[in-house]
């Protein structure tokens, strides 16, 4: 079991000393727009390891009525605001606002997500500026944490979005992978997947990835987080519950390794997270 809350806990006394040793005060500001429950509930975690690590978190919530200039304008003050050391905007917004423009309005030395335009062109260059996506860092760490071989190996990665597939697929090349992209218009997808060494899946699709895509001793990481209805209750109202891209059950019981969901990737995107604050805090 590739698990990210064991990983997450052993690494954040580490950076709590780090953090004690250095004086440094460093505060993350999170924009969010709306309330949406989710996003309510992935910042609260940010919160609470913010809490056990000695960091602060400036929540700045806004009403879905927002306006793009607004947020701008938010964010550039931030941007000069010599105390935040960190800026996010908290995905997703609502669709009418410009999720890339507003995001390219954060200082790419305070871009602790790494999703500003210009924070993507240096990563994608190999500048050693470059802040590494949270979530294909914490994907990566995942991995070396459970001394899993990545040189040499063959990754499928399925997905391949700006925020998660792509910079994935980049990393595990950089470690020396020899890495097959797939989406929704790949032939044989599920040969492709089950010929992996490692699979990584981010399709945002729920249990996508049955027991035909995988083979024994594989890898697979599951960076999906989808919400979906499950049975219901008494009052006949609908529980919703938090499954993966795959199905862990059939899965798990052929591959030699796997993350679960939710206790996986999520753990370890807000690990990567506040380690991206240290380094722009230079600790």
């Amino acid at each position: 079991m590739l698990d990210g809350r064991k990983v997450r806990d052993e690494k954040k006394k580490k950076m709590k000393d780090a953090l004690s040793r250095s004086g440094a005060e460093l505060t993350l500001a999170i924009i969010q727009v709306g309330s949406l429950e989710e996003s309510s509930a992935y910042i609260k975690q940010k919160k609470n390891f913010a809490d056990k690590i000695g960091t602060v978190v400036a929540h700045k919530q806004f009403p879905d009525s927002v306006s793009e200039a607004e947020l701008i304008s938010v964010i550039e003050n931030l941007n000069q605001d010599e105390a935040i050391s960190g800026i996010i905007v908290q995905l997703p917004i609502p669709e009418r606002l410009n999720k890339q423009k507003i995001i390219d309005a954060i200082k790419v030395v305070k871009d602790v997500d790494g999703l500003t335009s210009e924070n993507r062109k240096r990563f994608e260059s190999g500048d050693s500026r470059a802040v590494i996506p949270a979530t294909a860092r914490g994907v990566l760490s995942l991995l070396k944490a459970y001394q899993v071989e990545v040189k040499g190996k063959k990754a499928t990665v399925i997905g391949r979005s700006a925020l998660v597939g792509a910079p994935i697929a980049v990393l595990l090349g950089r470690e020396g992978a020899q890495v097959t992209v797939c989406h929704r218009g790949t032939e044989d997808i599920v040969g492709k997947s089950r010929d992996a060494d490692i699979l990584i899946v981010a399709a945002g699709k729920p249990l996508l990835v049955t027991k035909d895509f995988v083979s024994a001793g594989q890898t697979v990481v599951d960076v999906g987080i989808n919400l979906v209805s499950g049975e219901k209750l008494e009052d006949e109202i609908p529980k919703r519950e938090l499954v993966g891209d795959v199905d862990f059950e059939a899965v798990s019981k052929i591959v030699g390794a796997i993350s679960p969901v939710p206790g996986g990737v999520g753990p370890m995107t807000v690990l990567s997270l506040f380690q991206n604050l240290f380094d722009a805090g230079g600790i």
